[in-house]
């Protein structure tokens, strides 16, 4: 014998068993980066939204008055579009993290601008064995809650750093940094 395995045969009137629907991965950001129609928030009639992935909006010293932290770094958006919490929270995490490594954990004060209450839908569909019986295609379309997402425009403020005068540059640098989570274009404003 060659050394192969060979395939035992199945016992007569088996099945082939059929593939279990595996759990998706979450769509791409681009599938909701511009806003269709109307904003739709959580409210009694748009129940069962999933929590948004951002839950803290302020990361550093945020009781220190502004006299101790005079300048300021914001991070603009370029474009009208819708932002997910998802890369809200991203950009807040590589913000904060370059922060505290460079500029030290007492020196900062971000603030996360928007606030998701967007609600994003999608129309589920399955694409496994046996789903011919189930899927429904367009019939009945309008979708479940799936994220929410913030609106935001041009020129509107998505990232705000105060911090001292000596560490502004750091703040810039962490802002170009955080620019990288988020689809289309930002630009980074130091105050003068």
């Amino acid at each position: 014998s060659s050394g192969r395995i060979h395939p035992v045969p199945s016992p007569l009137g088996a099945r082939p068993e059929k593939t279990k629907a595996r759990a998706m991965g979450r769509r791409p950001a681009r599938c909701y980066r511009y806003a269709h129609g109307k904003p739709y928030p959580k409210s009694r009639f748009c129940r069962g939204v999933p929590d948004p992935k951002i839950r803290i909006y302020d990361c550093g010293k945020k009781k220190i008055p502004c006299d101790d932290f005079p300048a300021a770094a914001h991070m603009v958006c370029d474009e009208n579009q819708q932002v997910t919490s998802e890369c809200l929270e991203a950009a807040r995490i590589a913000t904060n993290k370059y922060m505290i490594t460079n500029a030290g954990r007492d020196f900062f004060h971000i603030r996360i601008r928007p606030h998701p209450y967007h609600v994003l839908r999608i129309n589920k569909t399955l694409s496994c064995a046996g789903a011919d019986r189930l899927s429904t295609g367009m019939r009945g379309a309008f979708g479940k809650a799936y994220g929410t997402a913030a609106r935001v425009k041009i020129g509107q403020v998505l990232i705000s750093i105060r911090t001292k005068e000596e560490k502004i540059e750091i703040a810039a640098e962490a802002l170009r940094r955080a620019k990288f989570k988020f689809a289309g274009r930002q630009k980074v404003h130091v105050s003068s």
